[in-house]
C-alpha cells in the first residue's frame, strides 16, 4: 500500500513536470510575433525557431531515452528541467537573432531530456493494466499546459515582453527543485540495456524492426497533422473570416479545455472497453474528416465545433499511442519513449514548415493535404493491426 501511494505521488509530480514543460512552451506563443519585431524578424524566423526546437528534440530524444534506461529517470528529468529553465531565461535576455536560435536549440535539448524519461517513469510506476490511465493523465497535464500557457503568456506580457520568458524559466527551475526532493529514484535495468548505446542513425534504423514501429509512424504523422493545423489555423480564419486574436484564442482554448476533460475522465473507460488500438483508429478517421470539414464550414459556432472535434480526436490519439508503445516495449521503456519523442519531433519539425509553404501557395491546401495524410495513416494502422497484431483490437491484450 505504501508503494502504491509512493507511485501515485510520483505520477502527480511527473504530471506537474510535464505541465510546466509544456506550459513554458505555450506561455511564449502570444508574445513571439511582437517579441521578434524587436530583432527586426518576422514569420520566417518564427518558423525556423520552431523547427530548431523540434530538431534538438529529434536528435536528443532517443539519446535521453537510452540514458534513462542506463542511469535512471530522475537525474535526467532534473537536468532537462534546469536546461529548459535556463534556455527560457536566455531567450528573454537575448540581444541578437543568433542568441534566440541558440536558446531555442537548448530549450529543445532540455525538452528532450524531460519528456522521454517522464513517459518511461510512468511505465515504471504503473502496472500493465493501469498504463493507459497513467499515460492519459500525463497527456492531460501536457494538454493543460498547452491550453493555459498562451493565456498566462498574454497576461504576463502586460508587465513586459521579456517577463513571460523569465517566469517560464523560473517555473521550470522550481519544478527541478521539487523533483530533486520529491521524486523517487528508479533502478535502471543496466544489464538488459547496456547494448543500446547506439547513435541516432543506428537507433532510427533499429526502430524499423521494433514491434511498435507502426505506432511511431502514427505518432509522427498525427504530430505533423496537428502542427499543420495549428500553424495555419490563425492565418486561415483571419484571412477568410477576419477573425480577431481573441476569436482565435477562444477556438484554441475551448478545443484544449475539451481535450483535457476527455483525457481526465473519459479516455480510461474508452481504453478499458474498446482497447487503445480502436481508439487510435477511430480518432485518426475523425481527425481526417474534421481537418477537411474546416474548409466548408462558416460561422464562428460551426468553426469552433469542427476545430474542437479535431482537437479532441488528436488528444485521444496521443495517450493511446504512448500506451501501446509502452506495452509493446516491455523492458526498453526509456529507449521506446525516446524514439516516440523523436518521431513526434520529426512531425513537429516538418509540419509547420510544409504547412506555411502550402498556405502561401493555396490557403486550402494544408487542410486537404493534412486530411489525405491522416486518412492514409488510418489505413496503414488498420491493415498493420489486422495482419500483424490482431490482438490489439481487443482491450487489455498482451
Amino acid at each position: 500500500m505504501t508503494q502504491q501511494k509512493s507511485n501515485k505521488a510520483a505520477l502527480y509530480i511527473l504530471m506537474f513536470n510535464m505541465f510546466i514543460a509544456m506550459g513554458s512552451i505555450g506561455i511564449i506563443i502570444p508574445v513571439m510575433p511582437e517579441y521578434l519585431r524587436i530583432f527586426g524578424a518576422a514569420g520566417q524566423v518564427l518558423g525556423m525557431l520552431i523547427a530548431t526546437f523540434a530538431l534538438a528534440q529529434f536528435v536528443f530524444s532517443p539519446i535521453a531515452g537510452n540514458l534513462s534506461d542506463l542511469y535512471g529517470r530522475k537525474n535526467l528529468i532534473i537536468f532537462g528541467l534546469i536546461l529548459t529553465g535556463l534556455a527560457q531565461i536566455g531567450f528573454g535576455l537575448s540581444t541578437d537573432v543568433w542568441m534566440l536560435f541558440l536558446a531555442r536549440f537548448l530549450g529543445g535539448l532540455g525538452s528532450a531530456f524531460v519528456a522521454p524519461p517522464i513517459m518511461a517513469f510512468v511505465a515504471d510506476v504503473t502496472t500493465y493494466k493501469e498504463r493507459g490511465k497513467g499515460m492519459s493523465m500525463l497527456g492531460a497535464a501536457m494538454s493543460f499546459g498547452f491550453m493555459i500557457g498562451p493565456g498566462i503568456g498574454g497576461f504576463l506580457a502586460k508587465v513586459s515582453l521579456h517577463f513571460p520568458f523569465f517566469m517560464a524559466g523560473a517555473a521550470a527551475i522550481l519544478a527541478s527543485i521539487l523533483s530533486y526532493f520529491l521524486l523517487p529514484s528508479t533502478k535502471p535495468n543496466t544489464a538488459q540495456n547496456r547494448q543500446k548505446q547506439d547513435n541516432l542513425v543506428k537507433q532510427m534504423a533499429r526502430s524499423v524492426h521494433m514491434p511498435y514501429f507502426v505506432m511511431l509512424i502514427i505518432m509522427m504523422v498525427f504530430s505533423f497533422g496537428i502542427a499543420n493545423f495549428q500553424t495555419t489555423l490563425s492565418l486561415f480564419v483571419t484571412e477568410k473570416f477576419n477573425y480577431s486574436p481573441g476569436d482565435i484564442a477562444t477556438i484554441l482554448v475551448v478545443g484544449g479545455a475539451f481535450g483535457v476533460i476527455v483525457q481526465m475522465f473519459i479516455i480510461t473507460p474508452l481504453f478499458k472497453r474498446f482497447g487503445e488500438m480502436k481508439v487510435v483508429l477511430v480518432n485518426l478517421f475523425i481527425a481526417s474528416v474534421a481537418i477537411f470539414l474546416i474548409l466548408f464550414v462558416s460561422g464562428f459556432a460551426l468553426i469552433l465545433v469542427v476545430a474542437t472535434i479535431f482537437s479532441t480526436a488528436t488528444t485521444l490519439i496521443r495517450p493511446a499511442v504512448n500506451t501501446l508503445i509502452s506495452k509493446l516495449a516491455e523492458t526498453e521503456q526509456g529507449f521506446a519513449a525516446g524514439l516516440n519523442n523523436a518521431y513526434m519531433s520529426l512531425g513537429n519539425m516538418i509540419g509547420p514548415a510544409l504547412a506555411g509553404f502550402l498556405f502561401d501557395w493555396n490557403m486550402n491546401s494544408p487542410y486537404i493535404f493534412g486530411a489525405i495524410i491522416l486518412l492514409a495513416c488510418f489505413f496503414l494502422a488498420l491493415i498493420w493491426t489486422l495482419k500483424k497484431a490482431p490482438q490489439l483490437m481487443h482491450p487489455d491484450s498482451h
